[in-house]
């Protein structure tokens, strides 16, 4: 088994097209990274959960009339 820096080491050695390749592999499949909360955020937008800042900023909360 390979241990982490190992791994590590081979990518600093490879020539940057395949760094860049390895970085694109890993943002594409493994989204460990990302909070909860943005992907909650992300999934409420393309719902059509949100309101335009202005409007947050400037009208009453519906539920509060």
């Amino acid at each position: 088994m390979v241990s982490v820096t190992e791994i590590i080491e081979q990518i600093k050695a490879l020539p940057p097209n395949e760094r860049a390749q390895v970085a694109k592999f890993v943002v594409e499949n493994d989204d460990s990274w990302i909070p909860e909360s943005f992907k909650e955020g992300m999934a409420d937008a393309e719902a059509g959960r949100f309101v335009d800042l202005d409007t947050a900023l400037t009208k009453p909360y519906p539920g509060n009339q």
